[in-house]
Order: structure tokens, then C-alpha cells, then sequence
């Protein structure tokens, strides 16, 4: 049984996944922060991996990835930084980026990069459905991650099933068709969330974009199995003094 499946398995509801992108503030953050996320409650964690051209993220996550370019981040030294990671980090950890640079990295050398480092999951938006049944979905299962595809409430019905079938950890919902970050009344969201719960889906479901406070959070949460929080976590950070204090002090007021 993978993290994942123990995570979603122990605990059905209120499921805290932060994404925070590699390489921010500064270049050598990135188990700083994965740690101190770990320590105040996060479940999982989303861990960007810093694109020039990022279409699904908003303006704040796109200017983290700039300055995590600008630090020096690469795949190369993401998976150096990561390579005793799970001697701190107990967590899930889910590598969130885009396929151009996985791709001139070397796909399947990224897949067995991530999973000896300890990394769970993969989520790359821009991979296609069809290139994932033909091609790449056999190298990830290969490598034994979880793959998550992303579903928005324009998404067809049998889509929807069919890429819940495809996936595995857990489905990723879309809250609108739009980038992180994005406002959301989460009162509007939750048609689409119970259209999602009547599916009969085999995946946990986690809602991201526009989740940043413990009423979204809640609210998201209470017609799925959690939620997905970025754009305000990256705000918190973003300039603190102490990564720690500054993680502590969000994340308590979200679980509160």
C-alpha cells in the first residue's frame, strides 16, 4: 500500500495537501519548508517543480517559480536536495510541474529518480490522457508513483470516470476553470462536489484553487476528502524571517 493509499485510508476527511515550489524563497528551502510543513499539519505534500511557462498556476506561484529559476532550481538539483529527504519527511510528497522539462530530462530517468529518492506521486497537467494510456503511464506504474489527473466541473461525466480510472492516490478537482489562485465562492463549488461524490469513484477527491483559509478549507472539505492550499501558502512565506514560524502561524489558522 502506498503513502498515499495509508493516508487516505486512516483518515477520510479534512485531508491538508500544501503546494510550495522548490527552490523558494531561497535555493536551499526546500526541505526547510518541507519540514516545517510536515510539523504543523500538512498531510501531504505538493512540491512544485519551477517552469519558465507554468499555464495552470496564477500570478504568485509563477513568480515563486521565477525566483526558484532565478535561485539556480533544476531537476538535476531538486532530486540532489531530495535524496535523503525521507529521513525527516514521513509525509506524502507529490512532484507537481510540466512535461518540458521532465521530458529533456529524460522521462523514464526522471520516473526512477523520483521514486529512489522516496517521492510518491506525480502530477503533470499537460500530459494527455492518450500519451498517458500509450506511452508514459506504464514507466510511472514502472517506477511504483501514484499519477493524478486533474478534473474541472466542465468535465464531462464519463471523463471524469475514465480518469479517475486512470489515476491513482487520489483525483485532483478542479474548482474552476481557471488558474490558482483563482477567487472561488466555495458555496458554488459544491454542486460540482456532490456531482463528483454520486460517481461512485474509486480515488479519494482533493480540491484545489482558491482554498486559503480555514472557511474554504472547511468548506471544501466538507463535500470532498480535503483540499489543496498554494497561492496563500506561498504568500505566507514569501519574505518571512523564520520559514518556521511563518509556516506554524498559517497553517494553525487554517486547521483552526
Amino acid at each position: 500500500m502506498s503513502r498515499l493509499q495509508k493516508l487516505f485510508e486512516q483518515k477520510k476527511s479534512h485531508v491538508l495537501n500544501v503546494y510550495c515550489t522548490a527552490g523558494f524563497p531561497e535555493l536551499d528551502s526546500t526541505l526547510q519548508v518541507m519540514k516545517a510543513l510536515q510539523e504543523n499539519g500538512a498531510d501531504i505534500i505538493e512540491l512544485g517543480m519551477p517552469y519558465s511557462d507554468p499555464l495552470a498556476d496564477g500570478e504568485v506561484i509563477q513568480k515563486s517559480s521565477s525566483r526558484a529559476l532565478h535561485n539556480g532550481m533544476n531537476l538535476k538539483l531538486l532530486f540532489s536536495q531530495l535524496k535523503d529527504f525521507r529521513d525527516q519527511v514521513s509525509v506524502p510528497v507529490i512532484l507537481m510541474g510540466y512535461m518540458n522539462p521532465v521530458l529533456q530530462y529524460g522521462f523514464e530517468k526522471f520516473c526512477a529518480d523520483a521514486a529512489a529518492a522516496g517521492v510518491d506521486g506525480l502530477i503533470l497537467p499537460d500530459l494527455p490522457e492518450y500519451e498517458f494510456e500509450v506511452e508514459y503511464g506504464t514507466v510511472i506504474k514502472k517506477y511504483g508513483l501514484d499519477f493524478i489527473f486533474l478534473v474541472t466541473p466542465e468535465t464531462a461525466p464519463e471523463r471524469v470516470k475514465k480518469l479517475d480510472e486512470l489515476s491513482s492516490g487520489f483525483l485532483y478537482a478542479v474548482s474552476s476553470s481557471s488558474t490558482t489562485g483563482s477567487a472561488k465562492n466555495m458555496v458554488d463549488v459544491s454542486g460540482f462536489l456532490q456531482r463528483l461524490g454520486s460517481y461512485g469513484l474509486k480515488n479519494p477527491v482533493l480540491v484545489g484553487f482558491g482554498i486559503k483559509d480555514s472557511e474554504s478549507f472547511r468548506s471544501a472539505s466538507a463535500h470532498a476528502n480535503g483540499a489543496i492550499i498554494g497561492t496563500a501558502y506561498i504568500r505566507a512565506i514569501d519574505g518571512a524571517a523564520d520559514i518556521r514560524e511563518a509556516t506554524k502561524t498559517f497553517l494553525s489558522s487554517v486547521l483552526s
